[in-house]
């Protein structure tokens, strides 16, 4: 059985996504969508000049799109603002919808777009998912299964320190350059940290206070790239979170302190110490690199008929409320703001 779905094209989704639904043995690629005719037909004309084409430039637009019979599914990766629109567009028409993180531009528009959905869409027949990666990543996936065969978490550490230049392919488009969402490229990337952080903390670890001071050091990152956070776990645990796009600073560090030892993460090595015991190291490389992971199992779900969970809306939500509450501690100078979500 193979589920027809059609893409909404972006540099995300012409670099990634496309290629993994090439790939999925479930899925088979009927049309593209783009803002421009001429951003489609450079994508297809070459490899893939048997597809349909829509465009809000030419005869046939999005709404030609979704009324479709053939076309059961899509995947979606557009401007932050912009894209809940066309999520709710596409549902209201049954289509099946993966959409590219984040879920919205703050947590108010993200939990509107969430009741509406299980308020408007028979939920049992057509599925919203949001693509998050860091939760198909191998490394982060045994990491997190090794924390818990160690108990309480009693305190953690993310750390990931960049510079994103001037010149980066994903800050060439507009919306990004000159961001009306919150946070600019905190918001766009953050995400990604909030998401393998929650991962390796678990479910009994849950975020509930955050206290944070942000600032801009690169002018081409408006408003702000840098965050530095504390946060407050329900289970009482302390962490500290700290993610900047405009240090000179480079690396990343992942680690999670249980009762009974400790993980972290460097890339696909991922490091198990037991309290007393001997240390592992142990190798977990992405073959198919995240994105392909998650759109596999997206198309398995569609198959199958039921949501997958790491894709549920809610997931992508509670991101967001973690992200959202870090921008706002920072904006009043740090002082500690309470999470509501329980996911």
């Amino acid at each position: 059985m193979y589920i027809d779905v059609a893409l909404l094209l972006s540099i995300f989704v012409k670099e990634e996504h496309l290629p993994a639904v090439r790939a999925s043995s479930d899925l088979d690629l009927k049309a593209i969508y783009s803002r421009s005719l001429k951003s489609a037909q450079a994508v297809t004309a070459e490899t893939l000049p048997h597809l349909d084409l829509y465009s809000e430039d030419s005869a046939k637009g999005y709404q030609d799109l979704l009324s479709r019979d053939d076309v059961q599914a899509v995947i979606i990766a557009l401007p932050i603002m912009n894209q809940p629109e066309f999520i709710k567009r596409a549902l209201e028409k049954g289509k099946h919808v993966l959409a590219e993180k984040p879920l919205a531009k703050d947590v108010a528009t993200g939990r509107e777009l969430v009741e509406w959905y299980h308020q408007n869409v028979d939920t049992g027949r057509v599925t919203f998912g949001v693509a998050e990666q860091f939760r198909y990543l191998n490394a982060f996936i045994y990491a997190a299964e090794q924390a818990r065969s160690f108990g309480k978490v009693i305190g953690f550490r993310h750390r990931l320190s960049g510079n994103v230049a001037p010149d980066m392919k994903y800050l060439q488009t507009e919306w990004r350059k000159k961001p009306e969402h919150q946070g600019g490229f905190l918001l766009d990337g953050g995400v990604h940290f909030i998401a393998g952080m929650r991962l390796l903390l678990g479910s009994e670890a849950k975020v509930a206070k955050v206290s944070a001071f942000t600032t801009q050091l690169q002018s081409h990152l408006p408003p702000v790239d840098t965050v530095d956070a504390t946060f407050l776990l329900a289970n009482g645990a302390t962490g500290n979170f700290s993610v900047s796009f405009g240090t000179t600073f480079t690396g990343t560090d992942w680690a999670v302190a249980c009762e009974k030892g400790s993980v972290s993460v460097d890339g696909t090595k991922v490091t198990v110490k037991p309290l007393g015991g001997e240390e592992k190291v142990v190798d977990k490389p992405d073959e198919l690199g995240g994105v392909k992971q998650e759109v596999f199992a997206w198309a398995k779900s569609l198959v199958s008929g039921k949501q997958e969970p790491k894709q549920r809306p809610e997931e992508a939500l509670a991101d967001l409320e973690v992200l959202e509450a870090m921008l706002r501690s920072g904006e009043s100078g740090g002082q500690p703001v309470e999470l509501k979500l329980q996911i």
